[in-house]
């Protein structure tokens, strides 16, 4: 699941109060994005979020959708994932992605144009540090060679995960043999097409990896709510469509049973059904931020959307 609070400030108690919630009512995991100078809701620190939320719980997977690997140095991202994996026992799962917004690219020096080579190297190196190995640094006299320390719980690694939109992102997480997770609004149809180019991707002989999808899910048995949340989740994405998203398109976002699982509990159970059926979807996240429902509405409905895994 992903809160459905905005993370800055006070906000970062709330889900980590939100992430007790969930681990209490025995949900697998809570999901952070990272996102920079988008207002309210920036979230550009995510492990520190979940290092509170890990404060919290006991069982609860602790996971980011898209930790930025281009904008960071190496070692520093190896050794603060470590710290939140030791911290927690051992529960992160790690969404790794490449970011897209020039802001992002401009704020911090790097060339976009690079994007995919730092992520590669960037993870290829932090994946040798978690391991122990010793890496030489340094040029010259200066040469040396470091070990992290500490190292993460989870050996060689924390769970890996690749957010991929387009079809180089795709083949990148495929070639690495990770998991690609989806935008939220990408229909069943794009969803079906692209895991397919993931797994045309896998190295030969490769087990296919996790398939972890992440839908917009609200449930309720009164039809007046869900009507209401249906109508604004369209007009959100409707926006996000118009603004120039590159995800969906405008027609595509006015059938939300293509995108999102909004109803009562059989119509929701059916849905999680199809996206297994027809993408192989193993772990569903679920984005609980939708607009025109109350948080208690919101809580009534994850609730209630517990109920499928008892």
């Amino acid at each position: 699941m992903t809160p459905w609070v905005d993370y800055l400030g006070d906000e970062a108690a709330q889900v980590a109060g939100q992430a007790a919630f969930a681990d209490r009512l025995g949900f697998h995991s809570l999901f952070l994005p990272e996102s920079h100078f988008t207002g309210a809701a920036s979230c550009p620190s995510p492990l520190v979020v979940l290092a509170a939320a890990a404060a919290r719980t006991k069982r609860l997977r602790l996971g980011t959708t898209s930790y930025l690997l281009p904008v960071r140095n190496a070692f520093q991202a190896a050794e603060e994932v470590a710290v939140l994996d030791r911290i927690s026992n051992g529960r992160v799962i790690l969404g790794l992605g490449r970011g897209f917004r020039p802001a992002l690219f401009a704020a911090f020096g790097v060339d976009p144009r690079t994007k995919r080579q730092r992520f590669s190297e960037s993870l290829d190196l932090m994946k040798r540090a978690w391991a122990g190995e010793a890496i030489e640094v340094g040029e010259g006299e200066a040469r040396t060679r470091i070990r992290l320390s500490p190292l993460p719980v989870q050996q060689p690694h924390p769970e890996l995960w690749v957010a991929a939109f387009g079809p180089l992102a795709l083949k990148q997480a495929g070639r690495l043999g990770l998991p690609y997770l989806s935008s939220p609004l990408e229909t069943i149809k794009r969803l079906e097409a692209n895991h397919q180019v993931h797994r045309d991707a896998l190295p030969a002989g490769a087990p296919r990896p996790v398939v972890p999808l992440m839908r917009t899910v609200f449930v309720s048995d009164n039809p007046q709510l869900t009507n209401r949340v249906r109508s604004g989740l369209i007009a959100q994405a409707v926006r996000m469509a118009r603004s120039g998203s590159r995800l969906v398109s405008e027609d595509e976002i006015l059938d939300i049973d293509n995108w999102a699982l909004v109803g009562d509990l059989p119509r929701v159970r059916d849905g999680i059904d199809r996206y297994r059926a027809q993408v192989g979807m193993t772990h569903l996240i679920a984005r609980c931020g939708v607009p025109d429902a109350a948080p208690k509405e919101v809580r009534r409905s994850l609730r209630l959307l517990a109920t499928l895994n008892a």
